[in-house]
């Protein structure tokens, strides 16, 4: 690897994928749906603190990124449910080392 002092902020693979993933939400919601919580109801019972308006901003954020896909279901009342895209399933090495360095150091 090239030994730099500084990169450009856009030149920078950490600062992208924290773009995409980082704050306070977005990993615990990726950690979620991995784990098969893919509805907003649920994911908003299991995020202690996150409000509707703030949920509803990240899942969109997510999506509007490719890393989550939003399915519609047509009943009533309807259901909505969220999973990986193709580019999402490739965060989950990254997500299952946040919860592992979690387990080893809680």
């Amino acid at each position: 690897m090239e030994n730099q002092k500084s990169l450009k902020f856009q030149d920078c693979p950490v600062t992208f994928t924290m773009r995409k993933i980082g704050g306070k939400w977005k990993p615990i919601i990726l950690f979620l749906i991995s784990n098969g919580v893919n509805r907003f109801g649920a994911m908003q019972r299991g995020i202690d603190g996150i409000s509707k308006q703030m949920l509803t901003k990240q899942l969109r954020e997510l999506e509007t990124d490719g890393i989550l896909s939003r399915t519609i279901f047509a009943e009533i009342p309807p259901r909505v449910e969220y999973a990986f895209t193709e580019v999402g399933e490739s965060l989950m090495p990254i997500i299952k080392s946040m919860k592992s360095w979690g387990e080893q150091h809680m």
